[in-house]
């Protein structure tokens, strides 16, 4: 089975997609759990779930207690939910191996089986299965050009106003987890009240300091050719803002690219190349 991408698992829900198992996999767990409860709302209703859930730890589980689970029938409702987190800790007993890969290839009827792990960069037979047998996604940590999209876009589907410059400070100041930041935007919903946009003021205010130099704004000083500015910042750019010389490189390559494509197309071709996440690039 193909690996899908995170939003096109939202999508293959939403048209229907269920049952079987769902591997869960990568760095960012903020979108995974995010994604178990998407799994779980699509299979269950909220009167029958309290018979049909059941959500255990790979550290904690015994093969004999999830095997039961799996092979337990729904209750008053068409589908039954199994959701094991730390899922990574079961890759030691070869028992264990087997009732997952098993699963994955012959699930029984309404089960829906959600395996969350952390995987890192093992390439065990047992994670080369799921992927090849269950539904398998992947939720990596997003890029620092894909952070104050994802922020304002997570912002909007709350009723917040977030504008461009308090995205990049917000990430700036937070880093890439996901957690954290959708913690300060909770916080700043509080701060800032309803019907008004949120400034880099106010993400100074309730988050803390911000860097005095952040990659987005180093990137439009070359980008403006202001390379004076561009060189006194590169000091406080590595020192305090967590960036790294082969770094800012890749993102100067990535920057110039985005360039080349506006100058020769304009700012709708570039917007049509980039990713969904970093289509804010566009303005700038």
């Amino acid at each position: 089975m193909p690996a899908l991408s995170p939003e096109r698992l939202t999508r293959t829900l939403r048209e229907g997609g269920r049952g079987g198992v769902f591997f869960l996999h990568g760095d960012e767990s903020y979108l995974k759990e995010r994604a178990t409860r998407e799994i779980v709302e699509a299979h269950l209703d909220a009167g029958t779930r309290d018979f049909n859930l059941d959500e255990v730890r790979g550290t904690d589980v015994s093969t004999e207690t999830l095997g039961s689970l799996i092979q337990t029938p729904p209750m008053m409702g068409e589908w039954r939910v199994v959701v094991v987190r730390d899922a990574q800790a079961m890759a030691q007993s070869s028992t264990a191996r087997d009732i997952l890969t098993d699963t994955a290839e012959a699930p029984p009827p309404g089960l829906a089986l959600v395996l969350e792990a952390d995987i890192g960069s093992s390439k065990a037979k047992v994670w080369r299965a799921l992927k090849k047998a269950a539904t398998s996604v992947e939720f990596g940590r997003l890029s620092d050009s894909d952070l104050p999209g994802w922020l304002m876009s997570w912002a909007e589907a709350h009723d917040l106003t977030l504008g461009v410059p308090a995205a990049r400070a917000l990430a700036s100041a937070v880093g890439p987890g996901l957690a954290p930041l959708v913690r300060e935007l909770e916080k700043l919903r509080e701060y800032v009240g309803p019907d008004r946009e949120i400034t880099r003021e106010d993400v100074e205010a309730v988050v803390g300091a911000i860097p005095r130099q952040d990659r987005w704004e180093w990137m439009d000083l070359v980008g403006e050719r202001r390379f004076e500015e561009a060189r006194e910042g590169l000091p406080i750019l590595l020192e305090t803002g967590g960036e790294s010389g082969v770094g800012l490189v890749i993102g100067l390559g990535n920057q110039f690219l985005r360039l080349a494509v506006c100058v020769a197309g304009g700012r709708s071709a570039l917007e049509n190349a980039l990713p969904g996440n970093q289509k804010w690039l566009a303005g700038r």
